[in-house]
């Protein structure tokens, strides 16, 4: 998913999608799911040398992804969609609105069990063992920015420091999210629970374990057949229920957690041995994925009525 801020944040993309001939490419993408350049050409009827230039600015904005691939004619550049969904908001926030925001790197968790396939890893190198989960207690795991298992879950501890005597009425978590198969499947679905505080929040199916292509910011030392990059989602909570990307996934309300300055957050991602699709979970921080980004977090304070 893509996530454009602002109005302004999005006009190079605008600017890419204002034309017939690239919506028209985007769409025969999505039902190909590939095509290399020569037969998206021939497809569109134009030469080689327009469609370079129409898909360099589908790429600079991150909706085309273009990689080689061999074939029997040498290397052809094959052509994807890389985005899942794009999400604007059209309307900035109140200048006024009290926000408190925070990062949490992926390896600052308070809390796990895991099970194998697992690991965990900086951006320069794996802590510890793969598969042996007495390393998510390692001292180094402070550090990582990525990890990954096949069910079970981690839980971190969300910083609060809204300011006193202030209510929170709405999270916000920003992460950069995939399953985890073993190697690498593209369709490999998992179901990826969310609680705040022991409460279930809601679900969402994660479709696949990507590693068709290299992540944008993925370190050039990690192995061609592990997790790539995964899709961005943002999880909210607020008085109308929890949504992701938008979305409703329950009727569950920052309300009913009598949140405030004072209280403690713990956030837990989870995949129960009773999920319908148990695909595994990988989280990517920044220097790996598509989006160099920690799990972000957001919330909306305002002050307590007495």
């Amino acid at each position: 998913m893509l996530h454009i801020k602002t109005l302004d944040e999005g006009l190079e993309l605008f600017k890419a999608l204002g034309s017939d001939i690239r919506i028209e490419i985007i769409k025969i993408l999505l039902n190909e799911n590939a095509m290399n350049m020569n037969e998206l050409a021939s497809r569109l009827n134009i030469t080689n040398g327009a469609l370079t230039s129409h898909i360099k600015k589908l790429e600079e904005c991150g909706v085309v992804t273009v990689s080689s691939e061999a074939s029997g004619h040498g290397n052809q550049k094959v052509c994807s969609v890389h985005l899942d969904k794009i999400l604007i908001d059209l309307q900035d926030k109140p200048q006024n609105e009290n926000i408190y925001t925070t990062d949490i790197k992926v390896g600052l968790f308070s809390d796990y069990q895991v099970f194998p396939t697992c690991g965990l890893a900086t951006s320069k190198k794996l802590i510890g063992e793969v598969d042996d989960t007495r390393y998510f207690a390692h001292p180094d795991r402070y550090k990582a920015d990525i990890l990954w298992f096949t069910k079970g879950y981690v839980e971190y501890s969300i910083p609060n420091f809204v300011p006193a005597n202030q209510k929170i009425d709405e999270i916000c978590v920003s992460l950069e999210l995939s399953s985890e198969a073993p190697g690498v499947n593209n369709v490999w679905p998992s179901d990826i629970y969310f609680y705040l505080n022991g409460t279930q929040l809601g679900t969402w199916t994660s479709p696949g374990d990507f590693g068709d292509v290299k992540g944008i910011f993925t370190p050039d030392w990690w192995f061609p057949n592990w997790n790539q990059y995964g899709l961005l989602k943002m999880l909210v909570l607020n008085h109308k229920g929890t949504f992701i990307d938008g979305l409703k996934i329950s009727d569950v309300t920052i309300d009913q957690f009598g949140l405030t300055s004072k209280s403690a957050l713990k956030l837990k991602l989870a995949i129960p041995d009773d999920a319908e699709h148990v695909g595994g979970l990988t989280i990517f921080g920044r220097g790996f994925g598509n989006y160099n980004q920690d799990i972000n977090v957001k919330m909306a304070y305002s002050p307590i009525e007495n």
